[in-house]
């Protein structure tokens, strides 16, 4: 009987340890089962090599106008117009997506940024007048949303199935941090190492060859659909509120930004704000791949998740207000951005859904318009904050933004996740 009981009493323990090894395992296999699926890895590779550049223009562009002109006033001013023509453009292009298909407009589109960025490539190094500096880069801003393609796909890949579009929109994101961590680096590298130009070269480079692999992966391609007489996405159940969610989260990241490197500045290590920064975006990376694999039945709440970042936004407040100290900061950055990549796939999905099935592109774009129309703000505060206040005061911005997107996602929290798509007659394809 004993050596009975001691059996027993082991097959749970062994059985709990397959449960835990099959956890561990479980998030890679959710990543190996989306890219497995035909024709998938191809155009993943495609979008992987032409968003990386998202992160090295504006960068190049600010090194390459500075450097030559001597003036990182008309640099910015350069890189902030090309900002608002995105914010501009962007649904337009989008529309034309879903009307037409992504090949047969994507790859115009991106044509035209990338002659756009090859003259103000050339503006630059002749010593074109200021002007056309700015209508060189505003060209730039017929750049497909390059992620919101790849999403588009996943939708229309998965419609099936929400918990493989969640781990996919899980990934994106992680995509997205990924590109906007290794993308400065690798145009401060180039345009350090050979000449300030070679980080828009590059670029360029970058961005056509991964557009022309991605629009080659026509299998996976949604079809273009005939327009729906149905709402448009700012009238759909739920958007307009998680639109300005997304434009407090950015301000979010772009105050953030803008007083990472004000307090990195104050401190005497200016050149340590790219690898603090990088931290953050590290941060959200591991937790949205995390995010999609744990997450995937669709339990995750968007409201609370918007709780769990403002209270970690506090954080970095907290450790540059109370110990003066760079690497405090930067582990408080880190925690930070865990809680980011998982309230940008759980509002990423709910546009998704919420959005009619013949405007996803749209839809997607107007996520970007939002985000961008946020950091364009919250940069202007942070800054401000920095100048006016002390470096250490500045982080109030981003905590003060992520309680006000908090505050939105409550006052609109009846729109959930695991809802389905837009309820009006499903469009027909032509």
């Amino acid at each position: 009987m004993p050596r009975q009981t001691t059996e027993d009493s082991r097959i749970p323990d062994e059985q709990c340890g397959e449960r835990t090894g099959a956890r561990g395992r479980g998030w890679l296999r959710a990543y190996r089962g989306l890219l497995g699926r035909p024709g998938t890895l191809a155009f993943t590779a495609g979008n992987l090599v032409a968003r990386l550049p998202m992160g090295m223009f504006g960068v190049s562009a600010v090194v390459m106008i500075a450097g030559a002109r001597g003036s990182y006033a008309l640099a910015g001013a350069v890189t902030a117009v090309g900002l608002a023509a995105t914010g501009v453009a962007g649904p337009w292009i989008a529309r034309l997506v879903d009307r037409h298909g992504q090949a047969r407009v994507a790859v115009p589109a991106t044509l035209t940024a990338v002659l756009g960025s090859l003259a103000l490539l050339l503006c630059v190094r002749c010593g074109a007048p200021d002007w056309t500096l700015f209508a060189a880069y505003a060209a730039t801003a017929a750049t497909p949303n390059i992620g919101g393609l790849s999403r588009a796909r996943w939708a229309h890949l998965l419609r099936d199935d929400p918990g493989a579009l969640r781990t996919a929109n899980s990934f994106e994101q992680a995509a997205d941090e990924l590109c906007f961590m290794l993308g400065p680096v690798l145009a401060s590298f180039l345009t350090g190492t050979f000449f300030p130009e070679a980080g828009t070269l590059a670029g360029s480079v970058l961005l056509l060859a991964g557009m022309l692999l991605f629009t080659a992966q026509r299998s996976t391609e949604p079809p273009p659909l005939v327009r729906s007489k149905g709402r448009s996405p700012l009238r759909s159940p739920g958007v307009p509120a998680l639109l300005a969610c997304f434009v407090a989260t950015g301000a979010v990241f772009g105050s953030t930004e803008v007083v990472t490197i004000a307090y990195a500045d104050g401190q005497g290590h200016r050149t340590a704000a790219g690898a603090v920064l990088a931290l953050q975006a590290a941060g959200s990376c591991a937790a949205g791949l995390l995010h999609g694999a744990v997450e995937a039945a669709g339990r995750a709440n968007l409201p609370r998740c918007l709780l769990a970042m403002a209270a970690l936004m506090t954080l970095p407040w907290l450790a540059a207000a109370t110990t003066r100290s760079l690497v405090a900061l930067a582990g408080a950055l880190l925690v930070a951005g865990m809680a980011t990549a998982p309230t940008m796939v759980t509002a990423m999905t709910l546009v998704q859904t919420r959005t009619p099935a013949d405007r996803i592109n749209e839809g997607m774009s107007l996520v970007v318009t939002g985000l961008l129309t946020g950091v364009a703000g919250g940069s202007a505060a942070g800054g401000w904050a920095a100048e006016h206040g002390s470096p250490a005061a500045g982080f109030a911005v981003p905590a003060f933004a992520a309680g006000a997107a908090a505050a939105i996602g409550w006052a609109g929290r009846e729109a959930r996740p695991g809802e389905p798509r837009h309820p009006g007659a499903a469009p027909e394809r032509p």
